[in-house]
């Protein structure tokens, strides 16, 4: 997918190119990373009205915890950070309700997203609709804070080069979508409930997918769950 997706666009002259070499797991272990510990100790489960629903994510929590154990294991050097905290990161989430709005303005002024077939509150074409009457004033403010998150980002990433957190549970998936940091989601267990997987989230520097993939690799090359697969007499 990286090889897919990596350097230049020519087709938008935003996108740029960047050194990278293919990495070998056993550079892990010269790589600073950050384990977001209060991500992994907060319970999001328990805003869960639905109670099958939290004893899946409870499941989900399980697993987390379990990586950890995992990554302890492996010998790398490890250190609890936390990320920006005092910076009204949801709030910013206008930003790419903003740009959405903008990259799909053709298909909402032609009416045509009336014909996708999602349409509930927080369906994708209510919100390219609700981008349309964001504020000019309200986007740059938004950006200015976004300017602030993206250098206490750079502050962070001065001491380690990846770090590891819960994909569920506290901002940094909107974080990083907003300052650009890369990040690699991976299969971390399994629920017992219905056998779906459940993951865990690498994130590294801007330009850092080298030291990035080379942890999550090491990661998984000592686990076994990209390897699993459902039973085929479940099919039909």
């Amino acid at each position: 997918v990286f090889a897919a997706i990596q350097g230049a666009d020519p087709r938008d002259r935003s996108t740029r190119g960047a050194p990278f070499t293919v990495p070998r797991i056993e550079d892990a272990r010269g790589h600073r990373v950050g384990i977001v510990r209060d991500l992994f100790d907060l319970d999001w489960t328990a805003e869960i009205e639905d109670e099958a629903e939290r004893a899946r994510g409870g499941e989900w929590r399980a697993n987390d915890r379990r990586t950890l154990e995992e990554l302890t294991r492996l010998g790398l050097s490890l250190e609890d950070v936390r990320l920006p905290t005092d910076l009204p990161i949801d709030e910013l989430s206008l930003v790419l309700t903003a740009e959405a709005a903008a990259a799909f303005d053709d298909l909402t002024r032609s009416g045509r997203d009336a014909e996708l077939v999602r349409q509930v509150e927080f369906a994708w074409p209510n919100t390219f609709r609700q981008g349309q009457t964001i504020p000019a004033v309200e986007y740059l403010r938004a950006n200015r804070i976004r300017r602030l998150l993206m250098e206490e980002m750079e502050r962070l990433f001065e001491r380690l080069e990846v770090f590891v957190a819960p994909t569920f549970g506290g901002s940094h998936l909107l974080l990083t979508n907003l300052t650009g940091h890369p990040s690699i989601t991976m299969p971390n267990g399994f629920r017992a409930s219905d056998g779906t997987p459940t993951s865990i989230t690498f994130t590294g520097r801007l330009d850092g997918e080298e030291a990035l993939l080379a942890v999550a690799m090491a990661w998984q090359d000592a686990t076994d769950y990209h390897r699993r697969r459902p039973p085929l007499d479940r099919l039909g």
